[in-house]
This record gives C-alpha cells, structure tokens and sequence, in this order.
C-alpha cells in the first residue's frame, strides 16, 4: 500500500461524504421543509441562542435573531447544517452540527447546535 492511498483511510469519518450522510441521520434535528410559515426555530449553540422565524420554509427565507451579526431581526436564508467544513445537509438542522446561514452575500456559521425547540404559529 502506498502513501496516498493509506492518507486515504486516515481522513475522518464525517468528511467523507457517506460518513457525513452516515453520522448527521442519527442526529435529532428537523427538516425546515417540514415546518409552515411563522413557526419559529429557538436554537441553543454553544455560544449563542438563536431565534429562526420562518418565512418560506421551501426555500428557508427566515427573519433570523442571535449571535453578533443577527443583534436585531435580519431576513436571510438558513441553508443547513454542517461540521463546519465544505459538506452541507441542506433544509436540516441538527444537534451537535452548526447551522449555515447566507446573509448580505456572506456564509455565516454558527457554533455546535447544543439544543432545537420549534414554536408552532397557532
């Protein structure tokens, strides 16, 4: 065996795409798909809370608070969830993965998802 294949195997498990695929199922979580309009996503991280309210949950338009970029109510798009590299599990969020956020143009990524709450709109 050579060096480039044995570098293979040493990549961690959640880089690869199976292991991503693999390892984000058996997370709790909830597809944004799965949501209506004005329900609300309250979102513990690791350093922040986060408040998701749903806009279109087709295309995950949500007014977003939390963190230091969303200080105030901002519209943007919740993309997915992520380990924080370049794999995204699209229209999910997940315990323990950081959600991905598109706003003004910018790829913002929150820290590890600690806990998921979802308000209903009645």
């Amino acid at each position: 065996m050579n060096k480039e294949t044995t570098r293979l195997h040493n990549i961690p498990r959640h880089c690869s795409l199976d292991g991503f695929t693999e390892i984000s199922s058996a997370f709790d979580g909830v597809s944004i798909r799965t949501l209506t309009q004005f329900d609300t996503v309250c979102a513990q991280t690791a350093n922040n809370d986060y408040y998701i309210f749903i806009l279109d949950p087709e295309n995950g338009k949500a007014l977003i608070q939390g963190g230091r970029y969303f200080e105030t109510p901002m519209e943007a798009t919740v993309n997915g969830s992520t380990f924080g590299g370049c794999m995204l599990k699209m229209g999910w969020l997940g315990v323990g993965l950081r959600i991905e956020i598109c706003f003004d143009g910018k790829r913002i990524v929150t820290s590890p998802v600690q806990s998921l709450r979802i308000e209903k709109d009645h």
